[in-house]
C-alpha cells in the first residue's frame, strides 16, 4: 500500500534563509541552535566511528521539527565507505538498460563504488553479468561496450564470478548478493514497490528509442546530486528560469512510496502551440532509492544515474530516450538536448556550490522546508534505515 503525501503550490513557497548567521528557531520553538565560533567544527576530519554518524540523524522526529543529517554524512571517509558496503553492494541497482544488449554477444560494462561489471547476452541470449576483473592478477577483462564472443585476461583466462541481473522494463539490474531471487515480479516489488504500476502507467517502458548518454564529473558528494533533485521543486524558480517557464508550479504534487517518491507537475500548456515542445503537458520525476532518477516529460525520457566516486565527487550519467516517431527530427533533438544541458550545468553550479558548504567549519546541520522537501526527508529516512543494518 503506497504512502501518500501531496505536496503543492511549490512555486508560492518563499525563499527561507536554511544557514542564518545568528541563533535561529526551528519549528519546534523550544529548540535553538546557536551557530557561535566557539562551535565550529571541521566537518571532512571525524574523531567518531562511522556508526555513531549514522545515530546524529533521528528519522522519528516528524519532517517539521527535524533538522537534515550532519555535514559528515557529506565528507567523511569512513562513512562513504560504510555507504558502499551497506547501500550499493546490496539490493537491486540500475546498471544499464536493455537496449545496450538486444542481441547475443553484445555487452556493455559498469562501475558502482569499487565494484567493476561487465552484462551481456550469452550465445543463447540469456541476460549474464559478473564481476568485471580477473581473479589471477586483478585485470580488468572488458572496456566501453560492443560484441565479444568471450572474454580473455590480458594474462590468461580465468574464471569470473557471477552477478545477479535482471530486468524491469527497459532497464538493467544488478545485485551483488548471491541468494537472492531474480524472478521479475518479485525484483519490481523489491526494487520499486507499489510504485511499479504508477510508473508502467506514465510511459516508463521500453518502447522509446535510445538517443544519446552524456555524463557529467561533479565536485560533490553522491547525496547532494540526489537531495537537490529531491527537494519538490524548491529550487526550480530560482535556478531554473528556463525550465521554470515551462512548467505549472502551481500543481506541484509529491507521492511517497516504499522506496520511491515520484514528483509530478503540470506543462506550461495542455496542447502542442507549436513544433517544438519538451515538455509537453505534464511531467513525472521519479526517484528510486538509493540513486536513480526517471524523468518522463512530453515524448522524452531521461534517467540520470548517480554513482559514488569518493565522499566529495560523483558521476552522473544521463541517458535519454524518446518516442520512436520523433527519431528522424534531428532538429527537435538537438533542441532538447540542448536545453536540458542547460539545466543541468545550472544544477552542477548548484551542487558544487553545496559541497563547499558543507564543508565550512561555520556549517554543521540545516532544516527541512516542510511543504515541500518530503522526498528528500523519505531519502534520509531510508538512509538511516539501510545504514543501521
Amino acid at each position: 500500500m503506497e504512502m501518500a503525501m501531496t505536496v503543492m503550490n511549490a512555486a508560492t513557497l518563499q525563499p527561507k534563509p536554511l544557514r542564518p548567521k545568528g541563533p535561529y528557531l526551528l519549528p519546534n520553538p523550544r529548540r535553538v541552535i546557536n551557530f557561535k565560533a566557539s562551535s565550529l567544527h571541521n566537518p571532512q576530519v571525524s574523531s567518531i566511528g562511522a556508526p555513531t554518524l549514522v545515530g546524529q540523524f533521528d528519522p522519528t522526529i516528524p519532517i517539521e521539527r527535524a533538522v537534515t543529517p550532519p555535514s559528515s554524512w557529506y565528507t567523511d571517509p569512513s562513512f562513504y565507505s560504510l555507504e558502499l558496503d551497506t547501500l550499493f553492494y546490496r539490493g537491486w541497482q540500475a546498471a544499464g538498460y536493455t537496449e545496450q544488449i538486444k542481441n547475443p554477444g553484445e555487452f556493455f560494462t559498469c562501475r558502482l563504488g569499487n565494484a567493476e561489471f561487465v552484462v551481456c547476452r550469452d550465445g543463447d541470449g540469456k541476460l549474464q553479468a559478473f564481476h568485471n576483473v580477473c581473479r589471477h592478477h586483478a585485470s580488468l577483462l572488458a572496456y566501453g561496450s560492443g560484441r565479444k564472443s568471450c572474454f580473455v585476461c590480458p594474462y590468461h583466462e580465468f574464471g569470473l564470478i557471477s552477478v545477479k541481473a535482471a530486468t524491469w522494463g527497459p532497464f538493467v539490474l544488478l545485485n551483488m548478493e548471491q541468494d537472492v531471487d531474480s524472478d521479475t515480479d518479485i525484483v519490481e516489488k523489491e526494487w520499486l514497490g507499489s510504485s511499479s504500476e504508477l510508473l508502467s502507467n506514465n510511459g516508463v517502458d521500453s518502447s522509446l528509442s535510445f538517443v544519446c548518454r552524456r555524463d557529467y564529473m561533479i565536485e560533490c558528494n553522491w547525496k547532494v546530486f540526489c537531495d537537490n533533485y529531491l527537494d519538490g521543486g524548491y529550487h526550480v524558480p530560482y535556478a531554473h528560469k528556463g525550465l521554470a517557464s515551462g512548467l505549472n508550479l502551481d500543481h506541484y504534487s509529491t507521492t511517497i512510496y516504499e522506496k520511491v517518491s515520484i514528483q509530478k507537475c503540470e506543462g506550461g500548456s495542455t496542447e502542442r502551440t507549436n513544433d517544438y515542445d519538451r515538455l509537453g503537458s505534464k511531467a513525472l520525476y521519479a526517484f528510486v532509492y538509493p540513486n536513480f532518477m526517471i524523468n518522463r516529460y512530453g515524448p522524452w525520457m531521461d534517467t540520470n544515474l548517480v554513482l559514488p566516486l569518493g565522499p566529495r565527487k560523483c558521476q552522473v550519467i544521463f541517458d535519454y530516450f524518446i518516442e520512436p516517431s520523433l527519431m528522424d527530427n534531428k532538429d527537435f533533438i538537438e533542441r532538447s538536448l540542448k536545453d536540458s544541458e542547460r539545466v543541468q550545468v545550472e544544477d552542477v553550479v548548484l551542487c558544487e556550490g553545496v559541497q563547499r558548504g558543507l564543508e565550512s567549519p561555520a556549517y554543521d546541520i540545516g532544516r527541512y522546508a516542510p511543504t515541500v522537501e518530503n522526498a528528500m526527508h523519505h531519502f534520509h529516512c531510508l538512509l538511516h534505515k539501510s545504514l543501521k543494518k
